[in-house]
Parts: structure tokens; sequence; C-alpha cells
């Protein structure tokens, strides 16, 4: 006997659904920051893997193939408030070239991890870099289209 696991139009998005999907992030603004639609494919994930933000993630749920969602997030469910305690001062000195307002510089934490800053002031003593995700305290809408949705632990394949 062959049993076919077909994923159809009733499947619902679960924990560990693996999901095709095309998407779009936008700033509270209206300017676009991410796009897959220019990709001839949609992009594929499994809901908890870490691909996407948490908030993005609690959109998708109970979503099935061929829903449309638009969902506006606040900061607190996409990149988070905006934290003063992430700016840092430096000595503007001990900078190997001088820093550019604007600029993104790649650090290593204790851990030896990189970790990226924006150069928000530069000073001839003291440089100012904001370690914030450059998202953060940011209202963001999130389209969603929904292609395929995968059962958890299942594939789309003939069973023998």
């Amino acid at each position: 006997m062959t049993d076919f696991i077909n994923p159809n139009e009733d499947t619902r998005i679960e924990a560990g659904s693996k999901v095709d999907l095309h998407f779009s992030v936008a700033i509270e603004n209206g300017v676009e920051i991410d796009n897959t639609r220019s990709r001839e494919e949609p992009v594929s994930l499994v809901m908890g893997d870490g691909s996407l933000l948490p908030g993005f993630e609690k959109a998708l749920f109970g979503l099935r193939a061929g829903d449309r969602r638009t969902v506006s997030l606040p900061p607190e469910e996409a990149f988070g408030p905006w934290n003063p305690e992430n700016v840092q001062k430096f000595d503007t000195v001990k900078f190997e070239q001088r820093p550019v307002e604007g600029h993104m510089i790649e650090f290593e934490d204790k851990a030896k991890q990189s970790l990226y800053g924006v150069v928000k002031t530069v000073g001839d003593d003291i440089t100012e870099v904001d370690f914030n995700h450059p998202l953060a305290g940011k209202d963001i809408t999130f389209e969603v289209e929904i292609f395929k949705v995968t059962p958890a632990g299942q594939q789309g394949v003939k069973i023998m």
C-alpha cells in the first residue's frame, strides 16, 4: 500500500510546521526593509527554528496555504524597544581610523563574538556608538503570503 502525505489547503500552521511563504517587512513610515517576492521560489522555514522573530511567527499560527495576512507589530513584538543603555562611549583616539557618523562598525565582545554598532556622534574626545538593533523602537508591518504548509515531522513525499 502506498500512502501520500500531501500537505493541503486545510493544514494549518503550528509549532514545527514547515512553511513555504513570501513576506515583506516595512517600518512605520511604509519604507520596505526586506522582501522575498523578488526570489523565484518562496522561502521555506520550520516554525520555531529561529529564522523568524517570535512576533512574526505568532502572526503565522493558524494560517494555511493560500492565506495572506498583514500584521502591524509594536517594537516589543518585533526588534525590541530602543534602549539608551545600548549607546556606549569610546575614546575617539582609540579607533584605528576616525569613525564616521552613520557608519556601522564591527566590535568584538568579551566572548570574542562579533557585535555591530552604528556610530551616532564623533567628537574630538568621545565617539558614541549605538548597539541597538537598527529597527529597535520601530513599529513594523509584516505582510505574508502562505504557499504550502507541511505538518511537523512530515514531508510531502511518497512513503513505501
